[in-house]
């Protein structure tokens, strides 16, 4: 007798932003294994369950997700409701295939319950939307990080040919990501806005075009960032221009 695993989306970060699943299946959890990056109020539902970090941090010492994969497995094999607790939606950057597939393996039930992704909760808290009449017909969501022992791959000329993109995990990176955008034929003059802790108390956001991504992303805290980029952020971009333009002159 095995119990189930259940990859949980986490969303954005906002606890009142869990949908109703995964706040009901927190709560009769027996374990729960999650990302580095959940709030403690997120975690706090979980009251019964046993809680054990296994996320990953740019720059830091984590697990292997091999390591993970087992843990996983021989959880199930002990607990009956098992979660896999994931920041924004486990099946976008979220590593859930190598988790699902090692549990299928193993016999073992495994089931997914969506979460808000970061790039709905940042654009929300901008007021924009990622698609616009006459602006955007098309969005993409982008990483530029490669895991170990992964292919390269053209990340950005998707990026240059979508009318909106999002990019995951790209602020640690600025300068090369710019660097890569640019070649692709992005003008450095599209609009941008770095969003980190988005939805939470501590959400900052910073306008800027391409050639200022470098300098505006090293402006990032611990929070988890990402950069938006498309021609329908261009008033934000010209919001945060007359705001300067005040503070220079009053």
């Amino acid at each position: 007798m095995t119990g189930t695993v259940h990859l949980v989306g986490a969303g954005p970060g906002a606890a009142d932003l869990l949908t109703l699943r995964a706040a009901r299946l927190l709560r009769m959890a027996d374990i729960v294994f999650h990302d580095a990056l959940v709030p403690d109020d997120i975690l706090s539902l979980a009251e019964r369950a046993r809680h054990v970090r296994v996320g990953k941090r740019c720059g830091a010492h984590s697990a292997r997700q091999e390591d993970i994969n087992g843990l996983l497995i021989a959880a199930a094999q002990e607990h009956e409701t098992v979660v896999r607790l994931k920041g924004g939606d486990p099946m976008l950057f979220g590593r859930a295939q190598e988790e699902i597939d090692a549990l299928r393996s193993a016999g073992i039930d495994v089931q997914v319950v969506p979460g808000i992704t970061a790039a709905f909760g940042a654009t929300s808290s901008l007021l924009q939307s990622l698609t616009e009449r006459g602006l955007s017909r098309s969005v993409v969501f982008l990483t530029p990080r490669t895991g170990r022992g992964a292919v390269a791959c053209d990340w950005a000329r998707p990026a240059a040919t979508a009318d909106t993109a999002v990019l995951y995990m790209a602020g640690r990176d600025a300068t090369a990501v710019t660097a890569a955008l640019l070649l692709a034929g992005v003008p450095a003059s599209r609009p941008c806005v770095v969003v980190e802790s988005a939805t939470l108390p501590g959400e900052r956001a910073w306008p800027t075009p391409l050639h200022g991504l470098a300098r505006t992303c090293a402006r990032i805290g611990d929070g988890p960032a990402l950069v938006l980029m498309g021609d329908v952020y261009a008033d934000c971009l010209a919001a945060a221009d007359r705001t300067l333009e005040r503070q220079q002159f009053a």
